[in-house]
């Protein structure tokens, strides 16, 4: 494993230790219902663990479908304590999207809001059964302790995300994916028990979900907060003093832009982003907006966690770098052919080590083309995650991205999947549709939809509106008489692509 000297312990425990690793009277929690210490947080988890049990056995799967409540954030630890496995669901996610997670999960339980579950309809929780979270008491219930001696490879998740084609797919991670990448985290990120990390990022995605686990590696306190405007997430910096900021692009655009107080922001300690690249002049208006902060750009596959960052220290001289690979992560840059990438050449990022995850649930197929043995060089060896994605390395040693080799869409640090959106154009009455990523300043990309049908512009919305998550929903939609095809007869999005992707940098 590649651990760095005075490096982190590379050996993993199970997830729900997380508890035991601050002072026991220091803040672990801090939300709307008041302070957990780190006492009182390992008693929660255990309370929440034992009332799971009643209603399930060891390794049924336990689906969340909330905002940043208590009981989200509890839900990680007590499902592995109590031998489950947490599914969670991000809460943007309407009723075809949460119906598809819950069947294909196989979710004994979902925990929810009454008005969440008032969306679904007849047959969408398929045999999971709904429980309200706040019927969900922790007061007097009993403790579930922790299996000390449980295999750390066992399942812990399954964290759902949109492929380039089809439904969301699950991905399976282990306690020990989830304990060292929260290890890792902590380590880079010097991370300490007295810091405060705001979490503004669903915890549903993974880099939202770190935001808490390596926060309590560490033995510091993490604040959620579902934020309705960038203004609330800047008073709720400086009401607690946090140290600790993570965002994608979109949100670091909205926060620039926010007013902030005359001494800017003076307990940040670091600033991180993932889930997109930071445009260098994004870059230069953090550094400047929060000069004693220490800014952390990285680059992560959800199958594997997290795979690179670049020191802050490089982030002025290299702001278009990803920079090199973390903690327990063995990065290669691979050509087509197989062999290791030479310095200034293009090749496929593939990741190696321990943090890479199990696979796509019941997903064999799938699993199959994104998870393969590591190439002959890799020093670790073993299953690695080829990411479709080209990156380059330079003399300096630091890596570059290039481009995403599939169709996924990202936008606002949301992965998006085409065929989704096709779907539902379809079903609101386009006779066929492609949806497109199209380079957007603020989101990243934003979703184009070209059509052919009646042209019933507001009734397709309307329709995509009601049964999408927003951020699916397209920005822009062209009506065509046809749609191009290749010789396969099926639709070129090669062809689509090309013709509004230039219109569109015109």
């Amino acid at each position: 494993m590649q651990v760095p000297v005075n490096g982190p312990d590379p050996v993993p425990q199970r997830l729900d230790r997380l508890t035991l690793r601050g002072d026991p009277r220091a803040p672990a929690l801090v939300d709307r219902d008041g302070t957990l210490n780190y006492a009182g947080f390992d008693e929660a988890v255990g309370m929440l663990a034992a009332a799971l049990l009643d209603r399930a056995a060891t390794g049924d799967r336990i689906a969340c479908w909330l905002p940043k409540t208590r009981i989200a954030c509890l839900l990680p630890l007590a499902c592995a304590r109590a031998g489950l496995v947490h599914v969670p669901i991000n809460p943007l996610l309407k009723r075809a999207q949460v119906a598809h997670i819950l069947a294909d999960s196989g979710a004994v339980l979902l925990i929810t809001q009454p008005a969440r579950l008032d969306t679904l309809q007849p047959g969408d929780l398929g045999s999971a059964e709904a429980i309200d979270a706040l019927a969900i008491s922790l007061d007097g219930a009993g403790l579930a302790p922790s299996a000390l001696d449980a295999d750390p490879q066992t399942l812990a998740q399954i964290l759902y995300t949109s492929g380039s084609t089809g439904r969301p797919k699950g991905v399976m991670l282990s306690h020990a994916n989830l304990w060292l990448g929260a290890v890792s985290v902590a380590h880079y990120f010097g991370l300490a028990g007295d810091d405060r990390v705001l979490a503004l990022l669903p915890l549903s995605f993974d880099y939202g979900q770190s935001q808490l686990l390596a926060t309590w590696a560490a033995g510091g306190c993490a604040y959620p907060l579902d934020y309705l405007t960038p203004a609330d997430a800047v008073k709720a910096v400086v009401k607690a003093g946090i140290t600790t900021l993570a965002g994608v692009p979109p949100l670091w655009v909205q926060l620039v832009e926010a007013k902030w107080p005359t001494d800017g922001a003076p307990t940040l300690r670091r600033i991180t982003n993932t889930g997109g690249r930071l445009s260098v002049p994004l870059v230069r208006r953090l550094r400047t907006l929060f000069p004693d902060a220490r800014l952390f750009s990285m680059y992560g596959l959800t199958e594997a966690f997290r795979s690179t960052y670049l020191d802050p220290e490089l982030i002025d001289r290299h702001p278009d770098s990803i920079g090199t690979a973390i903690p327990f992560a063995e990065i290669l840059v691979v050509t087509p052919d197989g062999t290791i990438a030479a310095d200034g050449q293009p090749g496929e990022l593939v990741h190696a080590g321990p943090l890479v995850a199990q696979g796509y649930w019941q997903d064999a197929e799938r699993t199959a083309l994104r998870f393969r043995p590591a190439p002959a060089a890799s020093a670790l060896g073993g299953m690695a995650v080829w990411s479709g994605d080209t990156v380059m390395r330079g003399a300096d040693g630091l890596l570059r991205f290039v481009g995403r080799d599939d169709e996924m869409i990202k936008s606002a640090g949301n992965r998006i999947s085409p065929t989704e959106v096709e779907e539902a154009a379809v079903a609101a009455g386009a006779a066929e549709a492609v949806a497109l990523g199209i380079a957007d300043e603020r989101l990243g990309q934003s979703v184009l939809l070209v059509a052919r049908g009646d042209g019933d512009h507001d009734r397709l919305l309307s329709a995509m509106k009601r049964d999408l998550p927003n951020f699916m929903v397209p920005h822009r939609v062209i009506w065509r008489d046809a749609l191009p095809r290749n010789a396969n007869g099926k639709l070129d999005r090669v062809a689509l692509k090309s013709e509004y992707v230039q219109e569109a940098g015109a």
